[in-house]
């Protein structure tokens, strides 16, 4: 079968950085699933996992965790799912991916995909979705419900990927006040579209942009991006007690500045209860249930920016390199091999 891959970590400059690939196709067994693959995403731990982990010699390791596809066979064990199911994920961390005509994954971390959106359009929710859900519900225990409570969550980043869902997610199923981060006319414009109640500039002093919009303290923050960098003043404008997310892979941080607050850290990896095995596993099943619910209902909507075509290490790259430019904006998608 088709596929994507790579045989050494390299800069996405580089020739080689990824190649077109044919490889065996995967066997279904126990609890797994076999997926025609007919659309990705692609999302900033591509970037990372290709700079990182190089693969044993002579090995090829296959990116790629979103996916929109259709069932072709059904491990012993599976109960969800039968063949010709339209299906979406987003993958394990710890196996292949899905830059390939044919995947196998747990059906506990699949579910069927929404009806009214085509494979493009729903390729770019299931890993953001998930991780946006979770760092909503379970990092930062905002409580579900339209009705307004005290609760301000500062989403700094809001308009990647990640942030893209969570501002949508946390303006219509929450009571909570949203104000997410953003630098540039075109950014801060698709943050409001999502539904921010305010869009404020992370490249200036947070004390002084929340000022502005007469905001004085936040009580929770998703921080997506350069955790590093902007934890000093996060800390600086939030309320004793207060929650923060990370997902990001920030340098040294010195947490004791969380002290004197009693401010409380929570890492984010959607990928943990299946690298894990862990006895919740299912919940992501029933999480992207529910999304597919919001969405076909239209409370939530694809976050897709960027159609880059078809699935090859050509336009892989382009999407590699966008995503490392730090410029992008919502999803990067391919569909069909």
């Amino acid at each position: 079968m088709k596929a994507v891959g790579y045989k050494k970590s390299l800069p996405i400059s580089e020739p080689e950085a990824l190649l077109d690939v044919d490889i065996a196709k995967p066997i279904a067994t126990g609890h797994d699933i076999l997926v025609n693959i007919k659309a990705i995403s692609v999302n900033p731990v591509d970037t990372k996992v290709r700079k990182r982990a190089e693969p044993e010699e002579g090995d090829i390791k296959i990116l790629g965790w979103d996916a929109v596809g259709l069932v072709q066979e059904v491990g012993d064990k599976v109960t969800l799912f039968k063949k010709g199911d339209e299906v979406w994920y987003a993958g394990a961390v710890n196996r292949q991916g899905t830059n390939a005509e044919y995947h196998v994954v747990d059906e506990r971390i699949v579910s069927k995909k929404p009806d009214s959106l085509d494979n493009a359009n729903a390729a770019a929710l299931p890993l953001t979705s998930i991780t946006a859900w979770e760092i909503l519900f379970d990092r930062l225990a905002i409580k579900r419900g339209t009705e307004k409570t005290r609760d301000v969550l500062l989403i700094i980043g809001a308009a990647g990927g990640v942030g893209s869902i969570l501002t949508q997610l946390a303006s219509k199923l929450t009571g909570a006040t949203v104000i997410g981060t953003a630098s540039r006319k075109e950014s801060i414009q698709w943050v409001k579209n999502n539904g921010a109640d305010y869009v404020i500039d992370h490249k200036k002093p947070f004390v002084d942009e929340l000022k502005q919009i007469g905001i004085d303290n936040v009580t929770h923050v998703a921080s997506l991006i350069r955790s590093d960098l902007h934890l000093q003043q996060t800390v600086e404008v939030m309320k004793p007690f207060g929650k923060i997310a990370m997902i990001d892979d920030p340098g040294a941080i010195d947490f004791t500045q969380l002290k004197t607050k009693s401010i409380s850290l929570h890492w984010e990896l959607m990928f943990t209860r299946s690298l894990f095995q862990t006895d919740d596993m299912i919940e992501q099943h029933n999480l992207l249930e529910e999304v597919a619910r919001l969405v076909d209902s239209g409370v939530i909507k694809t976050t897709v920016k960027q159609n880059f075509g078809i699935i090859n290490a050509e336009n892989l790259k382009w999407a590699h390199s966008l995503l490392e430019s730090g410029k992008a904006r919502g999803k990067i998608v391919l569909e069909g091999f």
